[in-house]
């Protein structure tokens, strides 16, 4: 293809993504290097048939001038990733010089924000990226396996947690699992403790969004698998069969080899959907036992009366080196496959 048809070809994409991505990153980037303007207080004298007091408020034509001024902020360069709320190099320092052994600092460690953040979301993602292709696998192989009459009403069934909301979905686990709840009713039956509950303990609130984390996103793991069964040679499959190859062995000899790119591919989904782990939390209300990257943005924006974008922006920076550092590792593989094949 000649180089200016190739050129005239790519040019939409190319634009889409530098209008798309390129430049929202670098925006956020630029914010995360400013912090916001300090308060300018002016006392005011207010006078009453009592006498007159003195009170100190916001001079709110100051501070529009200054933020016209300077509409992004003060310049706070890379403090703001330093910072005790996100990287908190100082006090991880401190907290290394006191302890003695891993556990401990590990422990100490995991009560700054950021680091607790990071904990659960990297927990969430290595636990909830490979229960998911199992199970997907699983029901795409149970599904084909069933008579054509019964594949449709088992297909549309197996849907429904990929069509329901991610919010609504947790919210309505979140009920079910209350005392009141059908799930949290019958465990306290079950183990005769009517004070059990799932949302009380952090282990249980964890497991519990990592129950929902595979619920959810198993049914589109076995949308992918399902039609790439579809696509496994039948020649193969009966080459198998007629060699004696057992139903476990045709799985693990021809289907899986045949599958992997689409692993691979389920796989990068699944580790970026997974590292933005975020309606879960706000459905299930567990800000207090697991918290998220996605949702410390969250709250630097919308859980303060002034919003930290500064904070959040870098934590978004953060998390994005995060994806890319956690995809790094897929994708040399898949270079390495397509290099192998051309």
């Amino acid at each position: 293809m000649p180089h200016r048809t190739f050129s005239l070809f790519i040019l939409p994409s190319l634009l889409a993504m530098l209008l798309f991505v390129a430049l929202p990153i670098g925006s956020v980037i630029y914010q995360s290097l400013f912090i916001e303007h300090e308060q300018i207080m002016v006392e005011v004298e207010n006078c009453g048939p009592f006498g007159c007091t003195t009170e100190r408020r916001v001079d709110a034509e100051a501070m529009a001038q200054l933020r016209a001024e300077e509409p992004a902020g003060r310049w706070n360069g890379l403090g703001t990733y330093f910072n005790a709320g996100h990287l908190a190099f100082e006090r991880i320092g401190q907290i290394w010089d006191r302890t003695e052994t891993w556990g401990q600092f590990l422990d100490q460690a995991m009560n700054l924000p950021f680091y607790k953040a990071l904990g659960f979301t990297l927990a969430y993602t290595f636990i909830v990226t490979p229960f998911v292709i199992i199970l997907g696998f699983c029901i795409a192989l149970g599904v084909n396996a069933l008579p054509n009459l019964a594949k449709g009403p088992v297909i549309f069934f197996s849907l429904l947690p990929m069509i329901v909301t991610p919010l609504i979905g947790s919210l309505v686990l979140f009920w079910m699992i209350d005392s009141r709840g059908i799930i949290g009713a019958t465990l306290q039956t079950i183990f005769g403790d009517p004070t059990l509950s799932l949302k009380a303990s952090p282990t249980l609130t964890w497991v519990t969004l990592f129950v929902y984390g595979v619920w959810h996103s198993a049914p589109f793991a076995f949308v992918v698998f399902y039609a790439g069964l579809q696509g496994v040679p039948k020649d193969t499959m009966e080459s198998a069969m007629v060699d004696g190859a057992s139903r476990r062995e045709q799985v693990r000899f021809v289907v899986i080899p045949y599958l992997m790119p689409l692993v691979v591919f389920i796989a990068l989904m699944q580790l970026m959907d997974n590292f933005r782990v975020f309606e879960p939390i706000v459905g299930f209300s567990a800000e207090a036992n697991a918290t998220s990257l996605s949702y410390l943005i969250y709250s630097d924006l919308r859980g303060q009366d002034t919003p930290l974008f500064a904070s959040a922006a870098a934590t978004s920076v953060l998390t994005t080196l995060g994806v890319i550092v956690l995809l790094t590792p897929v994708l040399i593989r898949t270079w390495r496959d397509f290099n192998r094949k051309a």
